[in-house]
């Protein structure tokens, strides 16, 4: 999700003329859109602020997203900060940015805004979560939750189709959750094939409980993407409860089953987190066989970071960090492990695949539709371009 905003702050400021550059010694103005899931996101941000601030002491630097929302005094300390903007304040930025003095931050002139960011586009249909799950810090920094109208949604596909991208991605706190005036997702996503001609629609995190036979069976349409990432965190009952998730175990394998039933070759993708209070080594154990028997085609795997003021945090119970250490090796080994099984099932197959750019190297590289990256020689320019190869 926050790809899909820094995307759409991206359009604003081109819009109003000005240029996007890659580095910040080019630039006047650098605005960083902060995540702070865990503790490794705030000292990334932390990190990039003031690298930013040392490759360019003239830059104009703002800082904004859920860690100036969750703690903006943190921001703030750090020396060359020039503004902090919470998450209320994000859609207004193009007018602060006109009330901060500086040197140079005024539009260079008028820029192409229809050129492609990206191969595929980022668009942001649901904001907010109230699930206030145990370890998660997200309610806090984004508790309410709203939708965006269908038509706006629809309309920016059909800008997206018009600029040539190939690909959209629904993106949200909780996409699974979006409502407007009694529209659901399977209702949105149904409009989207009714009244856009997208040739790909992929989803971002979805839950167990927000999967219906009704959404599923939107996968017969071949523009559906066949990739579900769908949030485990713990294969664990016991773990699961401590975490607040809404789901069981046996409840989440039902929903992959039908998942498998009813959409070819589909991706099944995950997060996992290790270490979380009171996680036992047999639960543990009992996570690690779940994930070996649910034959994820990727695991990101997260050792639990305690955020102050969640539920979590406050439990006794802690993990040593060495003990956290251990586990992540152990599952990032079953990560790896899964994803090659799942890559070479498909040897000898033929899928589409939307091409992205060239490597260093000279091979061309993009992502099939199941989410397999893949690799081609080729002389012609292929950025951005979709076609069927064969996996080798």
């Amino acid at each position: 999700m926050n790809q899909a905003e820094t995307e759409s702050l991206a359009r604003q400021f081109v819009q109003a003329g000005y240029e996007l550059v890659q580095h910040p010694g080019e630039a006047d103005v650098y605005i960083l859109n902060t995540c702070t899931v865990t503790h490794t996101a705030d000292a990334k941000a932390r990190h990039l602020l003031r690298l930013a601030r040392r490759q360019n002491p003239d830059i104009c630097i703002i800082a904004t997203g859920c860690y100036a929302q969750r703690t903006a005094a943190e921001l703030a300390a750090i020396e060359g900060v020039n503004r902090i903007v919470d998450n209320s304040e994000k859609p207004n930025l193009l007018q602060i940015l006109k009330n901060i003095p500086a040197k140079t931050h005024l539009p260079s002139g008028t820029v192409a805004a229809s050129a492609p960011f990206r191969t595929r586009s980022f668009l942001k249909i649901q904001d907010g979560c109230q699930n206030f799950c145990s370890y998660c810090i997200v309610p806090f920094v984004r508790s309410s939750e709203t939708s965006v109208p269908p038509e706006s949604i629809i309309h920016e596909i059909r800008q997206r189709t018009n600029e040539g991208y190939q690909e959209v991605v629904l993106t949200g706190t909780r996409v699974g959750g979006y409502a407007f005036e009694g529209l659901d997702l399977t209702g949105l996503l149904q409009r989207i094939l009714d009244e856009t001609k997208i040739p790909g629609v992929r989803l971002s995190s979805l839950q167990p409980q927000e999967i219906s036979p009704a959404l599923i069976k939107l996968w017969k349409d071949s523009r559906l993407c066949p990739h579900f990432h769908l949030s485990l965190q713990s294969g664990s009952a016991g773990v699961l409860k401590r975490m607040n998730r809404r789901y069981s175990p046996d409840e989440y394998r039902k929903t992959v089953q039908l998942i498998r039933k009813e959409v070819p070759r589909v991706a099944i993708t995950t997060d996992v987190i290790v270490g979380f209070p009171g996680e036992t080594d047999t639960e543990f154990e009992e996570s690690l066989e779940f994930c070996k028997e649910a034959g994820f085609a990727r695991i990101h795997v997260f050792s639990y970071s305690p955020r102050s003021g969640t539920a979590a945090a406050k439990m006794t119970g802690q993990v040593p960090d060495k003990v956290k250490k251990e586990r992540s090796g152990k599952m990032l080994a079953l990560a790896e492990e899964s994803a090659q099984k799942f890559r070479e099932s498909f040897a000898g197959e033929a899928l589409d695949v939307i091409w992205e750019k060239q490597t260093d190297g000279g091979d061309w590289t993009g992502i099939t539709g199941n989410y397999i990256r893949v690799f081609a020689k080729s002389k012609d320019d292929l950025s951005n371009k979709k076609s069927k190869i064969k996996i080798q």
